[in-house]
């Protein structure tokens, strides 16, 4: 494996971080803004679903996005079923936003695990369309080599459920992912802390998306930058290339030649 690395490549389109952040739960709209600025991140994500464009608070979170300098990725969180996440990104279209959209089916309201199901259906609907999808989805490989094949941009397979915290529990399966890949690979949900950013990257990972470890930390804009350091240092890691865990130790200076050492 090559050393040199190249910018994150997303259905042809370049990007010059490898992390991606939303725009929930943060406690004000100065602390988003300095946060995602701070993260170094090219990609945002916002909720069409929450926002009421009828009450200009809800509308700042478009409004006070610098689009010179970010992707707007417009998401389907609060979708439901297929339906509804398919409506909500014609509504995107309408608007003017994008054809990209990042795909969101959540029917459980307790553990907000995706749809597999009803991904599935509405990436389908979404690609006949033109749309280009990102889809979120469990850490199931089957499901994302299924997704890649039909012609999504990316999977997005959780770490662990949304705004958890727990960091990387499905680091089996998300390697099992990355393997396989065909498209690039965004860890997404459940990213506590920049070693669990920088963990997903060194197993390979294309990108990562983070939101709620930034928005709720006690300093979000401090956060920001340490999960785009975190992100950074993991993909640096994995290029190199890591040693082999071992069960016992290896001496890191030569047993042989020993100064006072006898034959």
């Amino acid at each position: 494996m090559s050393t040199v690395d190249r910018l994150l490549t997303i259905a042809g389109k370049t990007f010059d971080s490898r992390l991606m952040v939303g725009t929930g739960k943060y406690r004000t709209t100065a602390e988003m803004v300095g946060a995602i600025r701070a993260s170094g991140t090219s990609i945002v994500t916002v909720a069409l679903r929450r926002i009421d464009f009828d009450d200009p608070a809800s509308r700042s979170v478009l409004e006070d996005l610098d689009w010179s300098r970010y992707t707007i990725l417009p998401n389907t969180a609060g979708c439901a079923t297929a339906e509804e996440a398919v409506r909500v990104a014609r509504m995107a279209r309408a608007m003017g936003l994008s054809d990209w959209v990042k795909v969101e089916v959540i029917p459980d309201p307790r553990y907000l695990l995706p749809d597999p199901v009803g991904t599935l259906e509405a990436c389908r609907t979404m690609i006949d369309e033109g749309f280009t999808v990102l889809p979120y989805i469990g850490a199931d490989p089957v499901l994302a080599r299924r997704l890649a094949e039909m012609g999504a941009a990316t999977v997005m397979p959780l770490a662990s459920p949304i705004g958890s915290g727990q960091g990387i529990v499905n680091r089996e399966a998300i390697r099992i992912i990355v393997e396989q890949a065909t498209v690039p690979v965004v860890v997404d949900a459940g990213i506590g802390a920049p070693s669990d950013a920088s963990l997903a990257m060194e197993l390979g990972a294309d990108a990562c998306l983070v939101n709620s470890a930034i928005a709720l930390a006690d300093d979000p804009v401090l956060m920001g930058e340490a999960i785009g350091m975190g992100v950074a240092a993991g993909r640096k890691a994995y290029l190199a290339g890591r040693i082999p865990s071992k069960a016992y130790a290896s001496a890191s200076s030569p047993t042989t030649g020993l100064v006072g050492a006898t034959a």
